[in-house]
């Protein structure tokens, strides 16, 4: 039974090679999902045992996000420049040792310091996952793979609540801390032996391919096509025998042909065109042998938008200085107006997420067991969301919808406020509780197409720190969330309800986050131009 659950999950997830890293990269984010889960499930009880308030327990989530946010723009620099796994793996291990600290807290600031420490190792997982996904996975089915990689985050969130909720229940609040130690161990090996990609697209895995290409097979392979591609008419050099047809097109490379064709290959990933055209079927599927093709940057081409000329990159970006970088990325208006919608989302989450356990137990008079199970019953909405998002938004983009990843998120998040209000306003659980499922789902189904987005409007060598400079941002207001909710709660609301009218207030930064979309939906085809003809012009000083 189990040997055919695993084989229908490879098979949805693309082939062994694909399932390897969504599983990995999804038990990165799954295992801070399942952090904040326990801390939100486990808020009473260390209500409890410190002698604390609703502000302090927004605080021990906000400081998390807090040092995360500080570290994140170190740790992009260091994703553009190191092997993107082993930073991965080290901050994972890293990650258990800071949750073993929290279980251990004697006293409240104990507990305060070891949460901080775990915020400098979370702010790894933003620029790394995203590097690699860009590496790992075909342009045109970015925002799918990229809302099945975020998924990880909820169900590790779900897990928390569930979990940790009865374990805490049974065993005490230290042992749902403890718990999350040994999938923590586990993950650091199954990362630390994960291939690193190369840069640029050629280890990117195709529909059933069975091994990951690590850059440095990827070097050698080039190599190999240097010495072929000496002799006359760019075939095999004398001696070197035949070439490897598999292995040539997993790299992206004509298998008929010598050294030339893959140096355009290669100069076309890094574009993210098609080799040759620069166009692409419409009705592209994984399984289809032809090269990466970029169909937001095809419809953009088609429908005549022009780059702005003042952000072509005109060198390596790799040679930026970090100031140069950052003000570079904060120039593509779609980036910004992105990281603050994104900003706004995640803050409403971040804060919901810290006191949904809580907020359950009180309004609808359950105990933290029920209510954990209850929560993670509403998160499968969110689960179903961003399963979704992604795929809704690259069938839009497949059918020449230039702008299809920042118009889903866009309508979900104008349409969420619409769904939540009444459901955080009713006492009627069954009532609410589709509402909730709802809401969750349309939150969930925004951040995919967003991050796929952001991937499109900028150069890939720049991938790192411009999630560095993104997830800082972001988590600079999310840090903020958990501590801001608990002390409306507790100082401008009074009474039993106080949570519930503060979640119900801060569902106004969701309709900011949607107005802020409508303005992304004019300016992403030309910043998706600007991308494409910067790596065009990179791509040419590199051959």
């Amino acid at each position: 039974m189990l040997g055919g659950i695993r084989h229908r999950l490879v098979e949805a997830l693309g082939g062994a090679a694909r399932a390897r890293v969504v599983l990995v990269l999804g038990a990165a984010l799954g295992l801070d999902g399942a952090d904040e889960g326990t801390l939100s499930t486990m808020a009473g009880p260390l209500k409890a045992a410190f002698h604390i308030g609703n502000t302090q327990i927004g605080l021990l989530a906000s400081v998390v996000s807090l040092v995360s946010a500080l570290c994140t723009l170190p740790v992009g620099v260091l994703t553009d420049r190191v092997r993107r796994t082993r930073l991965l793996a080290v901050s994972t291990a890293l990650w258990a040792a800071a949750t073993a600290l929290s279980a251990l807290a004697p006293s409240y600031l104990w507990l305060l310091v070891s949460r901080a420490a775990l915020g400098a190792v979370t702010a790894t997982t933003g620029p790394t996952i995203a590097s690699l996904i860009g590496d790992f996975f075909p342009i045109r089915e970015r925002a799918r793979i990229y809302g099945t990689i975020l998924a990880g985050e909820l169900v590790g969130t779900g897990v928390g609540f569930a979990v940790s909720g009865a374990v805490g229940s049974a065993l005490g609040w230290r042992f749902a801390f403890w718990w999350l130690v040994v999938p923590g161990a586990l993950l650091v090996w199954a990362v630390a032996r994960l291939p690193e990609p190369a840069r640029g697209g050629q280890s990117r895995l195709r529909a059933g391919q069975e091994d990951i290409l690590d850059a440095r097979e990827v070097a050698a392979a080039d190599a190999e096509g240097d010495a072929a591609g000496g002799s006359a008419g760019g075939g095999p050099a004398a001696g070197d025998g035949e070439r490897d047809p598999d292995r040539d097109r997993a790299l992206g490379r004509d298998p008929d042909l010598g050294r030339g064709k893959t140096a355009d290959a290669r100069s076309d990933a890094v574009a993210g065109t098609e080799t040759g055209t620069g166009r692409g079927s419409d009705t592209d599927t994984g399984d289809d042998p032809a090269p990466d093709r970029d169909l937001a940057g095809q419809a953009v081409r088609e429908s005549g938008v022009a780059p702005d000329p003042r952000l072509v990159l005109r060198r390596d970006p790799r040679t930026m200085p970090l100031w140069q970088a950052v003000g570079y990325v904060l120039r593509i208006r779609t980036n910004l107006v992105v990281i603050i919608a994104s900003a706004l989302g995640y803050f409403f989450f971040a804060g919901l997420r810290s006191f949904a356990s809580l907020f359950t137990t009180q309004h609808y008079g359950v105990s933290t067991a029920v209510a954990g199970i209850l929560v993670l019953i509403v998160g499968a909405g969110a689960l179903a969301g961003v399963l979704l998002g992604g795929r809704v938004a690259d069938r839009l983009l497949g059918r020449g919808r230039a702008n299809a990843r920042v118009l889903v998120p866009t309508v979900c998040l104008l349409a969420l406020p619409l769904l939540a209000a009444p459901a955080l306003h009713s006492t009627d659980f069954a009532l609410a509780l589709p509402l909730l499922i709802c809401s969750t789902a349309l939150l969930g189904a925004a951040n995919p197409p967003l991050d796929a987005a952001r991937l499109d409007i900028v150069h890939p060598y720049l991938w790192g720190r411009a999630e560095g400079v993104r997830t800082m941002l972001r988590t600079l207001g999310q840090a903020a969330a958990p501590t801001l909710f608990g002390w409306v709660s507790a100082h401008v609301f009074d009474g039993p309800e106080a949570l519930q009218y503060t979640l119900l207030l801060f569902l106004l930064p969701l309709v900011g986050a949607g107005a802020l979309g409508l303005v992304a939906m004019r300016t992403y085809p030309r910043d998706v131009a600007t991308a494409d003809a910067s790596a065009r012009v990179v791509a040419g000083e590199e051959e």
